[in-house]
């Protein structure tokens, strides 16, 4: 017997460009920033609206806070984070940080934000139990990414969700791809080198979540992550640092 070399990984799309609006849709304050934020820098550069849409405002996430001083920072620092790589309008849904749950009631509130917004391209995080197979992921990602492919489609029927016809929101069948940032199946890619250095600066924004997170420099933290993540897909997009995706066409 001999050993035979592994297969070559398949190569990595470049992602559509021919949309105007996304709205991107995850769980926490600092999803994106961990997860796409040189993407949507070089999408915003080229003139695209980004709209960010966060199921909670992140208020468990720091244990020696409590909710009700969290929340509000955490907001700050998003609203702060996503106005580095040109996005202007994030809302946050309100649900529960740490215990969303996957339902009509959060499949309905995603679907209103892709009425409001009207995209053509919606963003979000890894909806899978793993990040590849190794990590848990958190319930709350696995809940919002389900929901918001699901929503997708929600929100173009009108007879889902009917009483958003009724609040004046109108169906919006023009979703033409979910992307998922962090999927551990990706098959496009965004180019990292233009938006990277953004990208760094706007996780740096989430200051407060960082120098709980690690004893490490946060400037270096961040660099060091988003670098190593970026670089990771270069093989599989002709050696460029990369923003991979897995896209689900609608």
């Amino acid at each position: 017997m001999t050993n035979a070399d592994p297969p070559a990984l398949t190569p990595l799309e470049p992602m559509p460009d021919d949309w105007a609006r996304a709205l991107a849709v995850v769980a926490h304050p600092d999803d994106l920033e961990y997860g796409c934020a040189a993407a949507v820098a070089t999408w915003t550069d080229a003139g695209r609206e980004v709209t960010y849409v966060l199921a909670t405002r992140g208020e468990a996430g720091i244990d020696t806070l409590e909710p009700a001083r969290c929340g509000p920072l955490r907001e700050r620092e998003q609203r702060a984070s996503a106005a580095v790589v040109g996005v202007g309008t994030v809302e946050f849904l309100d649900h529960r940080d740490g215990v969303v749950e996957y339902g009509t009631a959060l499949r309905r509130d995603i679907a209103a934000a892709i009425r409001r917004h009207r995209p053509e391209l919606v963003i979000t995080l890894n909806h899978r139990d793993t990040w590849g197979g190794v990590y848990w992921n958190t319930p709350d990602h696995v809940a919002v990414g389900r929901a918001t492919l699901d929503a997708a489609a929600d929100a173009g029927n009108r007879w889902i969700f009917p009483e958003l016809t009724e609040q004046g929101l109108e169906p919006w069948g023009g979703v033409r791809w979910v992307a998922v940032a962090g999927s551990s199946q990706p098959t496009h890619a965004v180019d990292a080198r233009a938006g990277l250095e953004r990208s760094i600066q706007s996780l740096l924004e989430h200051r407060t979540y960082i120098e709980v997170l690690t004893d490490e420099d946060p400037e270096t933290y961040c660099r060091t992550f988003l670098t190593r993540n970026a670089q990771v897909a270069a093989d599989r997009f002709g050696g460029r640092p990369a923003v991979p995706f897995e896209l689900f066409p609608r």
